[in-house]
């Protein structure tokens, strides 16, 4: 066991003045929040960390085994040796697995500020000690009450008098001195052995009901004899009337020393379900992609003359989710997942009309003419950083209202973070190995036991095992994983490296992905090891900045791309008026097919069925018949059926030989028959139809409505211009203007960057330097805090002194805002009012004026 060096820190401040930069560095990285903004001096740092807001958001992101290490400081003594620690996780049998884990701990509480002070002094923050301590309001998670101090704090002396005697102790003179003969007692084992030996079965029994927690207890006025009993020895210690308490002292007795009823060093191994070689899993992941693709550009062109209204609130109507999920003939939340994706992508938003509604933005355009892969690769990209979380659509939110697709209240700041965590636990797993769910989520509740919220609003389940649900789900919906288990493209997607190979059998938990343990208490700074324990064999990979993301998804479009199928430029006509697209088509003959037939089945083939409305409907594109009869025999491998021919012809004959136009409405047809016949017909009256001429009728329906209810009737009319020509009717793109796809929600201030670390950590050491070095006595002594006063001529004499010396000297600075502060800089000249000086604190050469320069002093002979 290594030792820390002397003396001892006696605060927390100093402890971190102690560190190096690389250790500093491991702190705000793992702790964020602390350099927003950047502390001006370490004494600063030290106090945000102490915060409560920092030290819950610290404390959430341990791991099981270092919080029950923290929650085995809140009981323990303060300060407490490691040794005591070591006693209260392993209790009397020396758990070896604690011990051994117990140095890496100890080294992420240290790492993260949460604990200070040598080996043999080890302190929890004040705010965590409050935080993680049992109290009758808040329970410790240990199970532990209090001590037999804390319990008889209000007792009177010859109350604990009482108990002492009873307990078969000397009596003392004060209730001090009585209070700790009685805590020596239940600390010493073999003489509180010798005390439970003379207890009754029924009051071991209590006992026993007491010791795991909670701690506390109900009795009656008139308490049995075997409570009695327990009660007149200080076994059990009233609190508030009809309530007693287990000392904690007691308690660690029968526990065998153990502070948790169960410790877990180690985490939970992930259980493969089934394995399976990765050409397959590749293929099956590739499959689901080009699934993804087509269900994507199915639900734009379903949207692509205007989608559905946004609502007044914002997002989807549960009607227009609805009738999209029919569309794609999926699932409702499967909808809903599909169109958050296509939204987080940049591919749909609203149009921002006064009759608002959602459309394909212009970025949809652009994309369609990407590669394949290369699309995929922009959907699982925006997937993995996104989040909005389309698994809590149908929900509640906090104020009662339905969380609707598209709308407010979607984003899970923790999303992306589990979503990557699960990704990262199978990329750890041997090539082409699915592991079961429920392993996946035991990891992950080891890894993260503690968080704000337990529970949501949508289920029991809390948050974080929700979205690791919906994680494996969507990832297999998108093709990062195939079978379960994770692809190559998913793999390089995370920037992950090779899988590890197959490793032997495990035969134990801990075998199975054990933590890498460090061997000292000493300060740690492989963050990486700290937030994800692992497997030593192999690295687990960190979320990737934009650029490294940018690259990995570049990569794993290039492993996607040989596995999607090539497009085809040809279908199978069938004599059932049907054609089969053996797979993916080109986009210029789905485009055209598209609207020349209905899909009438999809899946490996596509299948296409020719009606009579699908014909219509490409003459009304602008198609003639034969526009249409070259088109299919030069994108048909077999011959074009005589059926489909005649039906072509048929529609096109009869094809504009009515003609709709404006009057409020009119039909001309040059066979006047034909008009004889639509006035007959029953199912016009609601057209109510006269004859103008013997070749026109005129209706009171508008154009659209005369044109839908002829056709009804079986007829096959063209609308036509105020001119008279026939009126094409293209499928028209509404597309919204550029949008910009929305940004993820952070999780608390970004990690950051190697750079800003630096420039930091450099600020903080020289706002220190500023802050604690020592000054010369001077005629008028600055008050501690306050800045140093001296007259302008004794400051530009000093000025001019140090500048001939080459000394630093300590100032104190006014701004142009009126910002005051404190400086150490090293004068270079003098001269106009003005001095420049190298500024420690700022790390760079400044001018400043010397009438906004309050005081200076000189440093004390020892600093530089």
């Amino acid at each position: 066991m290594s030792t820390e060096e002397t003396p001892a820190p006696r605060s927390l401040a100093e402890a971190l003045r102690a560190r190096d930069d690389a250790s500093l560095a491991a702190l705000l990285r793992s702790r964020p929040d602390l350099i927003t903004p950047v502390p001006t001096d370490l004494t600063q740092l030290a106090t945000r960390a102490g915060t409560r807001a920092s030290v819950v958001r610290a404390l959430e992101r341990l791991d099981r085994f270092t919080l029950q290490t923290a929650q085995a400081l809140a009981v323990a003594p303060d300060p407490a040796s490691y040794d005591v620690l070591l006693a209260l996780l392993a209790g009397d049998d020396a758990d070896p697995g604690v011990t051994a884990a117990l140095p890496r701990a100890v080294g992420v509480l240290r790492e993260q500020a949460l604990v200070w002070g040598g080996t043999d002094r080890l302190r929890l923050v004040r705010t965590a000690r409050e935080l993680l301590a049992p109290s009758p309001q808040h329970p410790s998670a240990t199970g532990l009450g209090p001590t037999v101090a804390e319990a008889t704090a209000g007792m009177s002396p010859g109350r604990v008098q009482e108990i002492v005697a009873a307990a078969g102790l000397t009596s003392t003179h004060d209730a001090v001195s009585a209070v700790a003969s009685l805590t020596a007692l239940f600390t010493d084992r073999k003489r509180m052995a010798a005390l439970l030996d003379s207890a009754s079965p029924d009051s071991l029994d209590v006992l026993r009901r007491l010791v795991w927690g909670p701690p506390y207890g109900q009795v009656t006025a008139a308490p049995a004899v075997h409570l009695r009993w327990l009660l007149d020895r200080g076994l059990l210690l009233p609190t508030t009337p009809g309530t007693v308490v287990l000392p904690r002292e007691v308690a660690l007795h029968l526990r065998g020393g153990r502070a948790h009823r169960t410790t877990e060093p180690l985490p939970p191994g992930i259980e493969p379900v089934a394995t399976h070689r990765p050409q397959v899993v590749d293929s099956a992941a590739a499959g689901q992609a080009y699934t993804a693709l087509a269900t994507v550009e199915e639900l734009l062109k379903d949207w692509d003359e205007g989608g559905p209204v946004v609502l007044r609130a914002g997002g989807l109507s549960v009607r227009d989710l609805k009738r999209t999920a029919a569309a794609l003939d999926v699932s409702e939340p499967v909808a809903a997942f599909w169109v958050e994706l296509a939204y987080v992508a940049g591919l749909l938003a609203s149009d921002g009309e006064a009759d608002e509604r959602y459309a394909a933005t212009p970025a949809y355009d652009e994309w369609l003419e990407w590669p394949a892969a290369r699309r995929w690769a922009r959907l699982a990209e925006a997937w993995l950083t996104m989040t909005r979380t389309p698994g809590v659509i149908g929900g509640r939110d906090a104020k009662d209202r339905t969380l609707s697709a598209l709308g407010p209240g979607l984003d899970r700041s923790a999303a992306p973070e589990v979503r990557h965590r699960v990704l990262a636990l199978l990329a750890a797993l041997p090539e082409g190995t699915a592991p079961t769910v429920d392993s996946v989520l035991a990891r992950l509740h080891w890894e993260r036991p503690t968080r704000g919220p337990q529970q949501d609003r949508e289920g029991d389940e809390d948050l974080r095992t929700r979205l690791a649900r919906w994680t494996l789900s969507e990832a297999e919906s998108l093709g990062v994983t195939g079978r379960g288990a994770l692809s190559s493209q998913g793999r390089a997607l995370l920037g992950a490296p090779a899988a590890p190979a197959k490793a032997a059998e495990p035969t134990g938990p801990g075998d199975k992905l054990p933590v890498h343990h460090h061997t000292n208490h000493t300060h740690h700074t492989d963050h990486a090891h700290h937030t994800h324990p692992a497997h030593p064999g192999h690295a687990v990979p960190e979320p990737l900045s934009p650029p490294e993301q940018a690259v990995a998804s570049a990569t794993a479009a290039r492993l996607l791309a040989p596995l999607l199928p090539e497009p085809l430029d040809h279908v199978l006509l069938q004599a059932d008026l049907t054609a089969v697209a053996p797979g993916p088509l080109e986009r210029p003959l789905a485009d055209v097919l598209g609207v020349l037939a209905d899909v009438e089945s999809k899946g490996g083939a596509t299948v296409y069925r020719f009606t009579p409305g699908s014909v219509r409907r490409a003459l009304d594109a602008g198609r003639s018949a034969s526009d249409l009869h070259d088109f299919l025999a030069a994108h048909s491998r077999t011959p074009v059926p005589q059926p489909l021919a005649y039906l072509i012809d048929d529609v096109a004959r009869r094809h504009g030989h009515l003609r709709i136009g404006a009057a409020s409405a009119y039909v001309r047809c040059d066979d006047d028959a034909v008009l004889s016949e639509i006035l007959a017909d029953k199912r016009s009256a609601n057209l109510r139809l006269r004859r103008l001429a013997p070749t026109v009728l005129a209706a009171q329906a508008d154009p659209s409505a005369l044109l839908e209810g002829l056709r009804g009737m079986g007829f096959a009319p063209a609308a036509e211009s105020a001119e008279g020509d026939v009126l094409i009717t293209r499928a028209h793109a509404h597309r919204t203007p550029a949008r910009t796809a929305p940004d993820p929600v952070p999780d608390g201030p970004p990690a950051p960057d190697a750079t800003l670390l630096s420039a930091a950590i450099r600020a903080i050491r020289a706002g220190d330097l500023a802050s604690t070095a020592p000054r010369r006595p001077t005629e008028t002594p600055a008050v501690d805090g306050d800045l140093p006063r001296t007259g302008p001529a004794e400051t530009l004499a000093t000025m001019q002194a140090a500048v001939m010396t080459g000394e630093a000297v300590w100032i104190g600075y006014v701004n142009a805002e009126g910002a005051a502060s404190q400086r150490v800089i090293a004068p270079i000249r003098v001269e106009g009012g003005f001095v420049t000086a190298y500024d420690h604190t700022a790390d760079e050469v400044r001018t400043y004026p010397l009438h906004r320069i309050t005081g200076v002093a000189e440093l004390a002979d020892d600093q530089p």
